[in-house]
């Protein structure tokens, strides 16, 4: 084959984050806005503004948005961020890309002329699975570039070993939303599918953790919820949690599996 008709590395990764770059600084803008935000007041409100805020909340809502660690520099960034804003502007990203990745060709008749062009469907589901996950990471970089420079400055203590490690756990966490849609999108065969599917994982999980918050009575719920299994922890103070580490990871494993099962076993307009 001569260079000139070689094919290239990864052509669907590669044009999927091509095609997506403007949108991601788009996001890491914002991202780093919200980071920029938010960190600076802890030095403000520790203290007795901090005692203050939380006499002020119903302890139920205490409880349901972690807002019970925010008093250490720690348990504040992982409370207003990573627990709340941060997981879901992220997770909006990761479920929107992955619902497109497949779902969003299928309705634009794009897919089948894809599958035309001599590209399967496993190549399909795992290249854009792939650019799911460089996209994100990439986002994840932004994110801890940003707690760093924002650490001294707003006196939190983070320890910088430390929060890579939260941030790489909390990375699995928000992928799986992406995976989750990429699977939807997959074996529904519509984008809307996808935001479902992703959506439903993201939401529910945040929502079991917070249920099960509330009581001894309700902390089963914790075993069925992604968002406690990676946040759960206090990973931004304690460190990666292996055992959430490899259950998330293999999830989203899971998830692209099936969602190469599903787009191979379903008719494509015919393909």
């Amino acid at each position: 084959m001569t260079p000139a008709t070689r094919r290239p590395f990864l052509p669907l990764t590669g044009k999927a984050l091509l095609d997506s770059w403007r949108s991601t600084l788009v996001w890491a803008l914002v991202l780093v806005s919200v980071l920029a935000l938010y960190l600076p007041l802890y030095p403000s409100m520790a203290g007795p503004e901090m005692e203050k805020l939380l006499a002020s909340l119903p302890e139920e809502l205490i409880r349901a948005l972690n807002y019970d660690q925010i008093a250490t520099g720690a348990g504040y960034a992982q409370a207003t961020f990573f627990g709340l804003l941060g997981f879901m502007l992220t997770s909006a990203v990761a479920i929107g890309t992955g619902a497109a990745a497949i779902g969003e060709d299928e309705d634009a008749g794009l897919l089948e002329l894809t599958l035309a062009h001599g590209v399967t469907r496993t190549q399909v589901v795992l290249e854009r699975s792939l650019a799911l996950l460089l996209r994100m990471a990439f986002l994840m970089a932004v994110i801890y570039a940003g707690v760093l420079a924002l650490n001294g400055p707003s006196e939190l203590g983070l320890d910088p070993g430390i929060l890579f490690q939260a941030v790489a756990q909390f990375l699995l966490l928000v992928l799986l939303g992406g995976t989750a849609a990429l699977l939807g999108g997959a074996a529904g065969g519509h984008r809307t599918h996808g935001t479902a599917a992703g959506a439903l994982v993201a939401v529910g999980g945040y929502m079991l953790n917070a249920l099960g918050n509330q009581g001894e009575d309700l902390q089963w719920m914790h075993a069925f919820s992604p968002y406690h299994w990676a946040l759960g922890g206090q990973p931004v103070a304690n460190g990666v949690d292996w055992g959430a580490l490899w259950g998330l990871a293999g999830l989203n494993v899971l998830f692209v599996a099936l969602a190469v099962f599903a787009l191979r076993r379903r008719d494509v307009g015919g393909a």
